[in-house]
C-alpha cells in the first residue's frame, strides 16, 4: 500500500461521505485478508443496510466517487410516485435498483473470470467497458440506455393503460389479484428469457415492477410499522395474509385530508392489511374504508375523507413516503435478484443492455440459383466471426433466416459464434426457379427476432412473391429502428436491362432499404464479393450515422456534414448509376469520384455502390460531398464513436399520474411532435452540449428545428411545432467538451406523420391453445370513411378480425383481433403482432406493433432446495497458498425438476453428479476455491424458473489472531462487518 494514512468512509443511503482519518499502516492489509478488494486499497462490502464502507488511500477516492456519480447521474432525485414526465419517481426507484444490481452482477462476473471490475468514470460507456472486461475498443451506451428505457417506459405506462385497474396498483384492497399479476408477470419474464426474447422480458418486467412498487405507496404496510419488504409479494407459493375484509372499516375521517395516519387503532393493533380505494369515475366506496387520496380520487371526499397514498412527499406524510420509497427500492432489488438467479449473470446483463453493440443478422435466399450468393454469404459470415471473435467488436448475437419458395425460416439465433458458423455451413441452394421468393416473410422474421436497432443483410436474386407484406415490413422497420441492406443479383439479365431496379418486383427492395436507411446494392454474382465489405463496416461496435440523404431524381447539390474528434473508421456510401461527385475537407482539399486513391479517401466502385473509406482522420470540422448527377442517388456517411443518441416519439397523457408515453406508430398530423431524446458519450452526457435537434426531410431541403427542454441525465424533451411534409429523419448537433469539437449525428429510419391514430393495450400473456383477444381503436382527424384493417404476426398464428372499420372524423371506432396460438406453442414464445389501418388518403394510414408472450399454466411454485452438507476449516489470512471447499445437496422434491445449476458468485471450480436416493433425485455438488475468494453462491433453477440457493462465506483467520494485529476500533469494525448484510455492489 502506497498511501501514508488510511481513510474510512461511511457512505449513507443519501451518498453522503463522512471522513474518519486514521494513521495505522497495517489496517488495510488486515482488512484485505478479511474482505474483498475492488480497485481501491480495500473496499469493505456493505456491512449494514444503507451503510457502505470504503477503506483506502486518499488518492483512490475518485474511482469510488464515479460509482456513485453514475447512479446519481442516471437517477435524479425526486419525491413522487409518478410515471415518466412529471417527477419520474417510478423511474428513479426502478433505476436505483437496476443500477445497484448491475454493479453487483458485473462484479460477480468479473470475479468469476479472474479480472477486476473498475469503472474509470461515471458514464454508461465506462460502466459497460469495465463490465465487458476490456478497454481496447469503442463502446456505445445506446443499447444500454435503450434497454433501460424500455423498462422505464413500460413501468410508467401502467398509470396510463391501467389507471382504473385496482390490481395493477394494489388499490381498493385488490391484494390477491395484484399478487397474481406479479406472479404471472415474473413467470412470463423468466419464460421469455429462456427463449431469448429479451425485449418482451424487459417490457413485462417494467409493468410488474410498477405494481410491486405501488404496494408500498398505496397499502398501509408502512403505517403498520414494517421496516422490511413483504417477501410474499414475489413468492407465488405464499399467500397475502391478514387482509381486512370488505366489511371491516379501516380509516377514521380526516376533514382536511392531511392526517399523518388516519388508520383505525384496531387496524394498527391487529396489523390488518388494507389499501386506499380509488374513485376515478364514482365517489362510492365501502363504508369506513380508506381512500387513496389526491385530486384525482373522487372517493376521498366521502367519509372517511382523506387518503393513505404515499405517492407524494407532503408535510404530513414525509416519513411514511420516505420509508415507502426505500422499501419499494428494496423490493425491486429482491425481484431483480430472483430474475437474475433464474437466468444467470450473463443473460441478466444482456437483458439489461450490457452487451457489445453489433448484431450480425443474415436473411438468405436458398433457391437453386443462389449457390454463388450463399457461398459469398458464408465467406463473409465466417470472416467476420473469425476476425472479431474474442475482441470488443465481436457481435453480441448472430441471427440467420433462410427463405425459399414457398417456405421461410426458421429463425436461428445464438450468442455462440461457432454455432452460427455451423448453421451457415448447412445452407445449400435447392429448388425454386425464376419465380419470386418469400423474401419479405423471411425479413419479417428477422425484424421481429433481432434486437432493436439491428443491421440486417438480405441476399436474393429474385423479386418478392409476398409483396403484400411491404407496409407491414415498413411498420416493423419504424418500430424497431433497424437498418436493412439488400444485396440484389439477377438470375437472368437481358441486354436492355441496365440494372436490377429496372426489373419488375425489385423496386420494393429499394423502398425498404431507403425507409430503413440501408443500402439497395445491385451487383452481378461475380462482383458480389467486392460489395459485401459493407457488412464488415457495419458489423462493428459503436456505429453511428453522420449523414443520410436521398434524391430522386438527382440534382446538383452540396451535402455538408460535421466530423468530430471522437469519430474513427469514417466511411461514405453513395448508391446510384452514372454518379459524379467531389469530396471536400474543411481546408478545401478536394478529391473527385474518378480518383480512386486520393488525398482524402480510398474509393471502391462495385455495381451501383461507391464506397469511400476516409484516410486517417486528421482534420475535424465541416466536410462536404458535392453531387453532380441527375440520376437518382443516396448518400450515407458513417463512423465509429461512443457519441450518439436514442429517441422515441412521445405523447402526453393525463389522469391521476400524468406523464409521457411512447407512440407506437407514426405521430399524429396537426399536433406538435414531441421527442424524448437521450444523448450519450465516452465520458457521459455531462461532457456533451446539445445545441440543435432538427427534423430533416430525406428527399428534400426542408429542415425544422425543435425547442429543447433539458430534463437531466442526458435526457431532453424536444418539441417540433412543424414537421416536414415528406419522410424525415432526426438530426442532432452539439459540442463534445472533452475533445473541443462539434458533432453531428442522424437517425436512419424514415418517419412521417399520419392523420390516423391506432391504439391497442395488452398486458396478460396468451395461453397455448386458447383464443386471445386484442382490442384496438382507430381514430382520425382526417376524412371520415371506411378503413381497411390488416393484421400480421411473425409466427403465422391464425388471426380473425374484421377487415373493414367505419371511422368518423374526430371520433374513434373499436374492433378486435383474435389470435389463436396452437396448443403446442412453447411457453416463453414471443409473438409480434402488427395491426395496420389504411384509409383512402396517402396520410390516412398508421400501425401499431405489439409484442405478445405465450405462457403455459404454471403449477410448480416451489424452488429447489439447496442444503450445505460440508465445509472446510477456517482459511488463514495468507490466502494465496490455500484452498477451501464446500459440499451441497440439491433436490426438487415433487417439482418439475432441476434444469440448471451454476455458480452465481465465486471464482472456484464446481462439479456435481445426480444420484437417486429413495426415489428422489439428489444432486451432489462440490465447490473448491482459493481462500482469496471466500464467498460463493450456488444457484439451482427448476424448469419453471423457481430459484434455490446456497450462500456461504468461509471464515478467515479468526477473531483472536485479528485482534492481535489490529487496533481495538478496527476489531470492533471487523466484528460488526461480519454480521451485517451487503446491499450495495461495488
Amino acid at each position: 500500500m502506497n498511501s501514508s494514512y488510511i481513510i474510512a468512509y461511511f457512505i449513507s443511503e443519501s451518498h453522503g461521505l463522512l471522513e474518519d482519518p486514521q494513521s495505522h499502516q497495517g489496517i488495510c492489509e488486515g482488512l484485505k485478508a478479511e474482505f474483498r478488494t475492488s480497485g481501491v486499497n480495500c473496499i469493505v462490502k456493505n456491512p449494514y443496510k444503507g451503510i457502505y464502507f470504503l477503506i483506502g488511500g486518499q488518492e483512490n477516492m475518485s474511482s469510488l466517487a464515479c460509482v456513485f456519480a453514475l447512479v446519481v447521474l442516471v437517477l435524479p432525485a425526486v419525491q413522487t410516485f409518478v410515471p415518466v414526465g412529471s417527477g419520474n419517481t417510478h423511474v428513479t426507484i426502478t433505476g436505483n435498483a437496476v443500477m445497484k444490481k448491475i454493479y453487483e452482477v458485473c462484479d460477480a462476473v468479473a470475479v468469476s473470470e479472474g479480472r477486476p471490475f473498475k469503472p474509470t468514470g461515471s458514464s454508461a460507456e465506462e460502466l459497460l467497458r469495465a463490465c465487458l472486461g476490456t478497454n481496447t475498443a469503442q463502446v456505445s451506451g445506446a443499447k444500454f440506455h435503450e434497454a433501460l428505457n424500455q423498462i422505464y417506459m413500460q413501468n410508467g405506462l401502467v398509470d396510463r393503460d391501467y389507471a382504473s385497474s385496482n390490481p395493477h396498483h394494489f388499490n381498493s384492497e385488490a391484494f390477491k389479484e395484484g399478487h397474481s399479476l406479479i406472479s404471472q408477470g415474473v413467470a412470463s419474464v423468466k419464460a421469455n428469457m429462456r427463449k431469448d426474447n429479451l425485449q418482451a422480458a424487459r417490457e413485462t418486467l417494467g409493468r410488474v415492477l410498477h405494481t410491486l412498487q405501488d404496494f408500498y405507496s398505496h397499502s398501509n404496510w408502512v403505517e403498520l410499522g414494517y421496516k422490511n419488504t413483504y417477501i410474499n409479494l414475489i413468492k407465488p407459493d405464499l399467500a397475502i395474509d391478514n387482509v381486512a375484509d370488505v366489511d371491516t372499516p379501516t380509516c377514521s375521517d380526516c376533514a382536511n385530508g392531511a392526517c399523518s395516519n388516519p388508520l383505525l387503532p384496531f387496524i394498527l393493533k391487529e396489523k390488518k392489511l388494507t389499501s386506499g380505494y380509488m374513485g376515478l369515475i364514482s365517489p362510492n366506496k365501502p363504508n369506513g374504508k380508506c381512500s387513496h387520496g389526491g385530486d384525482g380520487d373522487l372517493s376521498s371526499s366521502q367519509v372517511p375523507r382523506g387518503g393513505i397514498s404515499k405517492d407524494e412527499r407532503l408535510s404530513h406524510n414525509a416519513g411514511l413516503h420516505d420509508t415507502a420509497v426505500t422499501l419499494a427500492i428494496d423490493a425491486t432489488l429482491e425481484l431483480l435478484e430472483d430474475v437474475r438467479g433464474a437466468v444467470g449473470n450473463k443473460d441478466y446483463l444482456r437483458m439489461m443492455g450490457i452487451a457489445r453493440t453489433a448484431v450480425l443478422c443474415f436473411v438468405i435466399d436458398t433457391t437453386g440459383s443462389m449457390s454463388d450468393d450463399i457461398a459469398e454469404a458464408k465467406r463473409v459470415a465466417h470472416n467476420i466471426i473469425d476476425s472479431k471473435k474474442g475482441t470488443q467488436d465481436e457481435p453480441s448475437e448472430y441471427i440467420l433466416v433462410p427463405f425459399n419458395d414457398p417456405s421461410f425460416g426458421p429463425l436461428i439465433r445464438t450468442t455462440n459464434p461457432d454455432v452460427m458458423k455451423s448453421e451457415i455451413s448447412k445452407l445449400a441452394a435447392s429448388g425454386g426457379g425464376d419465380e419470386p421468393e418469400m423474401c419479405l416473410s423471411g425479413l419479417q422474421l428477422a425484424l421481429t427476432g433481432a434486437p432493436a436497432s439491428s443491421y440486417i443483410y438480405v441476399f436474393t436474386d429474385a423479386s418478392a412473391k409476398d409483396m403484400h407484406l411491404e407496409r407491414t415490413i415498413i411498420a416493423l422497420i419504424r418500430s424497431t429502428k433497424s437498418t436493412v441492406s439488400i444485396f440484389m443479383t439477377k438470375k437472368k439479365r437481358s441486354a436492355r436491362s441496365l440494372h436490377v431496379l429496372a426489373l419488375p418486383g425489385f423496386q420494393v427492395y429499394y423502398n425498404l432499404a431507403l425507409a430503413s436507411g440501408g443500402q439497395a446494392i445491385e451487383v452481378t454474382k461475380a462482383n458480389l464479393p467486392s460489395a459485401t465489405g459493407i457488412i464488415l463496416d457495419s458489423s462493428t461496435a459503436a456505429l453511428v450515422t453522420v449523414l443520410q440523404r436521398a434524391r430522386n431524381p438527382g440534382r446538383v447539390e452540396d451535402f455538408p456534414f460535421l466530423l468530430d474528434a471522437s469519430l474513427s473508421n469514417v466511411t461514405a456510401y453513395i448508391t446510384g448509376n452514372s454518379i459524379r461527385f467531389t469530396l471536400y475537407n474543411p481546408s478545401g482539399v478536394s478529391q473527385p469520384h474518378t480518383e480512386s486513391n486520393g488525398p482524402l479517401a480510398t474509393i471502391q466502385t462495385v455495381g451501383n455502390l461507391q464506397r469511400l473509406h476516409f484516410n486517417n482522420l486528421n482534420e475535424t470540422g465541416l466536410w462536404r460531398i458535392s453531387m453532380d448527377s441527375k440520376e437518382a442517388y443516396t448518400i450515407k456517411v458513417t463512423g465509429q464513436s461512443a457519441t450518439t443518441f436514442i429517441y422515441d416519439f412521445v405523447e402526453e397523457f393525463g389522469g391521476p399520474h400524468a406523464g409521457f408515453a411512447v407512440i407506437d406508430g407514426q405521430p399524429q398530423k396537426g399536433l406538435p411532435t414531441k421527442l424524448l431524446l437521450t444523448i450519450t458519450g465516452q465520458k457521459g452526457a455531462e461532457a456533451l452540449k446539445l445545441q440543435e435537434v432538427a427534423l430533416v426531410e430525406v428527399s428534400g431541403a426542408n429542415i425544422v428545428n425543435g425547442t429543447i427542454e433539458e430534463m437531466g441525465g442526458g435526457n431532453f424533451l424536444v418539441t417540433m411545432n412543424q414537421v416536414p411534409a415528406g419522410e424525415f429523419v432526426i438530426m442532432v448537433k452539439g459540442e463534445d467538451t472533452t475533445t473541443l469539437s462539434y458533432f453531428q449525428r442522424q437517425t436512419t429510419t424514415q418517419m412521417s406523420q399520419s392523420k390516423v391514430v391506432i391504439k391497442a393495450v395488452v398486458d396478460s400473456a396468451m395461453v397455448p391453445g386458447k383464443d386471445f383477444k386484442v382490442p384496438f381503436t382507430v381514430s382520425t382527424n382526417g376524412t371520415s370513411g371506411v378503413f381497411t384493417i390488416s393484421a400480421k404476426n411473425d409466427k403465422d398464428f391464425a388471426l380473425t378480425y374484421n377487415t373493414k372499420l367505419n371511422v368518423n372524423a374526430g371520433e374513434s371506432a373499436s374492433s378486435t383481433v383474435t389470435v389463436k396460438p396452437p396448443a403446442s406453442t412453447a411457453s416463453g414464445t414471443d409473438v409480434t403482432l402488427t395491426i395496420l389501418a389504411e384509409g383512402s388518403g396517402a396520410d390516412d394510414s398508421n400501425y401499431v406493433v405489439l409484442r405478445l408472450s405465450v405462457l403455459a399454466e404454471v403449477t410448480d411454485f416451489s424452488p429447489p432446495k439447496c442444503e450445505i452438507v460440508g465445509v472446510s476449516p477456517i482459511c488463514p489470512f495468507d490466502c494465496l497458498q490455500t484452498n477451501w471447499d464446500l459440499s451441497v445437496n440439491i433436490t426438487d422434491g415433487n417439482g418439475t425438476g432441476v434444469e440448471n445449476i451454476y455458480i452465481q458468485e465465486g471464482s472456484g471450480n464446481f462439479s456435481y453428479q445426480a444420484v437417486e436416493d429413495g426415489g428422489i433425485i439428489v444432486v451432489m455438488g462440490y465447490y473448491n476455491a482459493s481462500c482469496c475468494s471466500p464467498d460463493v453462491i450456488v444457484t439451482a433453477v427448476d424448469k419453471e424458473g423457481n430459484v434455490g440457493k446456497c450462500a456461504y462465506s468461509v471464515q478467515r483467520g479468526g477473531g483472536v489472531s485479528l485482534s492481535l494485529s489490529l487496533p481495538l476500533w478496527a476489531c470492533l469494525l471487523v466484528s460488526a462487518l461480519s454480521i451485517m448484510r451487503d446491499v450495495l455492489p461495488l
